[in-house]
């Protein structure tokens, strides 16, 4: 095989009056026609020749496998030349080394074209350029591939710290932060907002939200709602930026939490969820969580907090790392679906599964009973708020043991109960009724159906009816819901659980779902 190496692709300049494939080659670089493929396709008609486009490694890119000189081939990869034309006897063929200037004179990438006939000036200009567009829309590609790289690691790193809020691991949270966003989350306290829009748009919705905290928030795509986006912004300006953001936005919706400690990020974000709920149905799209009276903040603050402790006090035994994660996860788990909060934590679904069995394990109690979630979810936000009872092990400790029936005997509490759940009683339907045996079934609308006589769907009916009376989501589980069965505790319409006595029947009972 005879050979020849030339000078490169910028050695010949195209001659002559035939401009055609000039311009058709330069449509190659208009924004819808960036695409290497078809510049390779078009280059093999414009020569009438089998063309190749492969990287360094000889993997191929574009066009067709062609049979190359292997020492030819292996100095153009190199840079020792930068083009060669050979001929065979069969073929003449062109080889180009296509740069990139990360990788001084070693090629990237090699164009080889092959034709039965000889490669007259013009068949040479057209390759010579056609590499030079290659060159460009290579590097362009690498900057793309780049670009979304760099994307998606700051993406992956923002969820990662969301991920260690929502555990209450503030220190390694700021870790974090601080290298890509310095003074983020130096503040204590911040907001947690929740913008809801299609999913096909959540992309460019995360972009607008990122430039409408001007980089003072941690915007997060949603591991779990595919249509949501989490900002946490402890700037009091966030919240006026996002609703100018979600005005005119059609379908777009906006929830926002009380301020809350960083520590509490899980809580903000439930109460974010919880707004944005209502937000779907006030005229301007957007809600802030509402302060209203809690049932916890109705009981003996000193007695609560004993009772808690009382409850987690098995858990004392472990590490504390291991009864953080534990006791972290199990809130999340009570929060939301054990689904959706293997997906905000970023671990499996088992593992959610096996950390709140270990707790039912610990605590001796069986969380598939809905009376018995909203018992554990007031002793485990007790200490989230209040924080760990007596860690010094220096506080007195009471003389007999506190019970949650005794608290929830006070009469600010029943009052509060008794207020609460008789808006119900103006309906017809007895969405009252409804809703205790939907509660005592453990939420389940089948076992509810058989116990009324009733179509499940009808009890599904009554529930949703009786969210807006309430004002409270229900079907979503959650906080919410927790607040409606101690209401029923407190009025005495269900019997009060026994944390901590409780027979488990079925170790691997399952979480909701």
């Amino acid at each position: 095989m005879a050979g020849r190496a030339d000078g490169g692709p910028y050695a010949q300049q195209p001659h002559g009056t035939d401009a055609a494939w000039a311009e058709q080659l330069l449509d190659h670089l208009r924004p819808a026609g960036r695409e290497p493929r078809r510049v390779v396709t078009w280059l093999g008609r414009a020569v009438g020749a089998t063309v190749c486009l492969q990287d360094g490694t000889g993997g191929l890119l574009a066009g067709e496998w062609l049979p190359l000189d292997a020492a030819v081939l292996a100095d153009l990869v190199t840079g020792r030349i930068s083009a060669a034309a050979l001929e065979d006897g069969e073929r003449h063929v062109r080889m180009v080394g296509i740069r990139h200037p990360e990788q001084g004179p070693a090629a990237g990438a090699v164009l080889a074209v092959a034709r039965p006939e000889p490669f007259d000036r013009r068949a040479a200009d057209i390759v010579n350029r056609t590499a030079c567009v290659l060159e460009l829309l290579l590097r362009e590609r690498k900057l793309t591939d780049a670009g979304r790289r760099l994307r998606r690691a700051t993406a992956d790193l923002r969820l990662a710290i969301l991920q260690l809020l929502m555990v209450e691991d503030t220190v390694s949270a700021r870790r974090v932060a601080a290298g890509l966003w310095p003074g983020l989350l130096e503040e204590d306290t911040a907001r947690v907002y929740v913008v809801e829009g299609a999913p096909a748009e959540r992309d460019t919705l995360a972009e607008a939200c990122a430039d409408a905290t001007e980089g003072h928030a941690l915007v997060v795509r949603c591991p779990a709602m595919d249509g949501h986006v989490i900002v946490v912004s402890p700037r009091p300006a966030a919240g006026d930026r996002l609703r100018s953001l979600v005005d005119g936005r059609p379908g777009t919706f906006l929830g926002g939490s009380l301020r809350q400690r960083l520590a509490r990020t899980a809580t903000a974000y439930g109460q974010a969820i919880s707004a944005l709920a209502v937000a779907r149905f006030h005229p301007d799209q957007t809600a802030v969580y509402a302060e209203r009276t809690h049932p916890e903040r109705l009981m003996d603050p000193a007695a609560l907090r004993a009772w808690s402790a009382g409850v987690l006090r098995p858990l004392d035994i472990l590490p504390h790392h291991i009864r953080g994660e534990l006791l972290a996860t199990t809130r999340l788990g009570l929060e939301f679906t054990a689904v959706n909060a293997a997906k905000v934590l970023g671990v499996s679904r088992n593992t959610v599964r096996a950390r709140m069995d270990r707790v039912e394990t610990l605590l001796g109690t069986d969380l598939s009973h809905l009376t018995t979630r909203a018992a554990a979810h007031l002793a485990l936000n007790t200490e989230a708020v209040q924080g760990p009872y007596d860690p010094d092990g220096t506080a007195p400790h009471a003389s007999a043991p506190v019970h949650l029936g005794d608290m929830l005997a006070s009469t600010a509490l029943r009052t509060w109960a008794q207020d609460l759940l008789g808006r119900l009683d103006g309906d017809g339907r007895d969405l009252r009724g409804t809703l205790r045996a939907w509660i005592a079934a453990d939420s389940n609308a089948e076992r509810t159906a058989r116990d009324l006589g009733v179509h499940a769907q009808t009890v599904r009916d009554h529930v949703r009816a009786a969210e807006p009376v309430l004002e409270r989501q229900l079907l979503a589980m959650g906080s919410d819901l927790y607040e409606v069965v101690l209401a029923h505790l407190a009025t005495g319409a269900l019997a009060t659980p026994a944390l901590g006595g409780a027979n488990r029947a079925q170790p691997d009972s399952p979480v909701h779902d």
